[in-house]
């Protein structure tokens, strides 16, 4: 019987129950606050982020809270200007 090599492994390997299961990405943080925010948000009010204040794009940021938001099955709206991120709950 022949034996059939193997080529070596291109990646390291380790036990699967070892691997980190949490995703911490950079944005975390920012999209906490808003969606802590958004919770105690009365209806008919935005909140104001200063676009200053991010570490990230406004883009980069928008597109974290739009996972984050669809993640929850909440209904967000944003807006933005020069200076801010406008964010606020969509009327039901």
């Amino acid at each position: 019987m022949s034996q059939i090599s193997k080529s070596p492994m291109n990646f390291k390997t380790m036990a699967q129950v070892d691997v980190p299961q949490g995703r911490n990405g950079k944005h975390k943080e920012i999209v906490t606050k808003i969606l802590s925010d958004l919770d105690q948000l009365p209806e008919g009010v935005a909140m104001k982020v200063p676009l200053a204040s991010l570490e990230e794009s406004k883009e980069n940021v928008r597109s974290a809270l739009n996972r984050a938001v669809h993640k929850s099955h909440r209904n967000v709206v944003t807006a933005s200007d020069d200076d801010f991120l406008y964010v606020w709950n969509e009327r039901q």
